[in-house]
């Protein structure tokens, strides 16, 4: 299966881009291959990623990534933003999540309503 795969900002190197803006890949994998297994193909280490938006739902934030499991279909599009990406605040309230990250948020204190996770 094919997922399309946008990486922003400095992780646009783990694309084969040296302008730290963004690149843009077409990445196959197996049926049923996860986030994780995505990210370990392109060699990114997950704690480089900030933001990340699979298909246009939330996914992952800074220090907050439930979506290591998350199985890909084919089709999909992946959005990998660095940590040092910005997104402003006001946009995360009712921001439309994948499931995983639905559960992680809602099991939170704050219901996600932090600028930064950092690990509890």
């Amino acid at each position: 299966m094919n997922v399309e795969v946008w990486l922003y900002g400095p992780l646009a190197r783990y694309g084969g881009s040296d302008d730290n803006i963004a690149a843009q890949l077409d990445v196959e994998l197996p049926a049923g291959s996860t986030l994780g297994e995505l990210l370990a193909q392109l060699t990114l280490p997950t704690e480089e990623r900030g933001i990340t938006f699979i298909n246009g739902d939330l996914s992952a934030m800074p220090g907050l990534q439930p979506d290591l499991g998350y199985v890909l279909a084919a089709g999909d599009r992946v959005a990998l933003f660095h940590q040092k990406s910005m997104w402003p605040f006001q946009y995360r309230h009712d921001v439309a999540m994948v499931s995983e990250m639905q559960v992680a948020v809602g099991q939170r204190e704050d219901k996600g309503r932090r600028s930064r996770f950092d690990e509890d």
